[in-house]
């Protein structure tokens, strides 16, 4: 694989402020690990989801490093209702932040992910994501659209290489690693256990008589980030569905690498998320999507397929 050098420059400046945003925020979660000193609080917006003082301090980070860059937006974070940043109320851009996903687990020192997206109206569709591991090497998941029009996906690693991501040979389900957020016994571990017909599919033999195929956890928009790097073949949520947020920035790199997103009917799932005014982003917050990604149709299908 050859490295990339020709990420759209809005797109690498987006990338490198999640970068710093990341280095800033990393010795607070390991001293938040080893301390055991996780400074929850309470979540008036979720009161069913972990959220920490590290959560809102980087929806204020965020806001404060991207204001400069970008001028007007909209600025929709899970973690406030939206805001028109800027002198333009009706400005092209809405900025969507999810500023520490997984953050119950990143307190751990376990695994913590960040997602900005940046969505153009006049586009319908999202012009940049960037997708952060806060542990790993391979750190910054990009999408962006070049001067062209074309969306294309990247991954950076934290020693700064980079690599264009393309889908690469498909395969089948019986060989395939299928992806999904487990980590609720109830809400999503039963549901998933339940699911007979995905997991006689995924079990079923090769020619040589062994089982490849896999079911495996794994975190919102991170998750279809694995898929486009060819990590991981599908990821599933058929129980609550993921909110915007979650899902958004992942489903357009993974556009961009040449996957695809299907809801439960076998619809592709639109990159259009109606943000066409104040009031139509404060409502697609609320809203949370069942879908199938995958790194081909014929996959998707499949697996939509055998869900029951």
């Amino acid at each position: 694989m050859e490295q990339a050098t020709d990420i759209p420059p809005l797109a690498q400046k987006i990338a490198e402020t999640v970068r710093g945003v990341m280095l800033e925020l990393r010795p607070r979660l390991i001293e938040a690990a080893l301390t055991g000193q996780r400074g929850e609080s309470e979540n008036l917006r979720h009161e069913d989801n972990f959220l920490s003082e590290h959560d809102l301090w980087m929806h204020r980070r965020y806001r404060e490093l991207l204001t400069p860059i970008l001028g007007s937006f909209v600025y929709a974070s899970e973690e406030a209702e939206p805001e028109v940043i800027g002198d333009n109320p009706d400005a092209d851009l809405c900025v969507l932040v999810d500023p520490l996903d997984t953050s119950e687990l990143a307190v751990r020192g376990l695994l913590g992910y960040t997602h900005v997206m940046v969505y153009s109206r006049e586009a319908a569709q999202p012009v940049i994501a960037v997708v952060g591991d806060i542990f790993h090497h391979l750190q910054l998941y990009v999408g962006a659209r070049d001067d062209q029009g074309v969306d294309r996906a990247f991954v950076i690693t934290a020693d700064s290489q980079t690599f264009e991501l393309k889908q690469r040979s498909k395969k089948k389900l019986s060989e395939s690693l299928v992806t999904n957020f487990l980590m609720r016994p109830g809400e999503r571990f039963l549901p998933l256990s339940q699911q007979t017909q995905l997991m006689q599919a995924l079990d079923a033999p090769g020619e040589d008589g062994k089982s490849r195929g896999r079911i495996g956890v794994d975190f919102g928009s991170v998750s279809l980030c694995h898929v486009a790097a060819g990590m991981t073949e599908a990821v599933i949520e058929f129980a609550k569905g993921f909110a915007v947020w979650d899902l958004a920035p992942g489903h357009y790199i993974l556009h961009a690498s040449g996957g695809t997103v299907l809801d439960l009917d076998a619809n592709p799932v639109p990159l259009d998320y109606g943000f066409d005014s104040f009031t139509d982003v404060a409502k697609a917050m609320d809203r949370r999507q069942r879908f199938v990604a995958a790194g081909s149709l014929d996959l998707a299908m499949k697996v939509v397929s055998e869900l029951r």
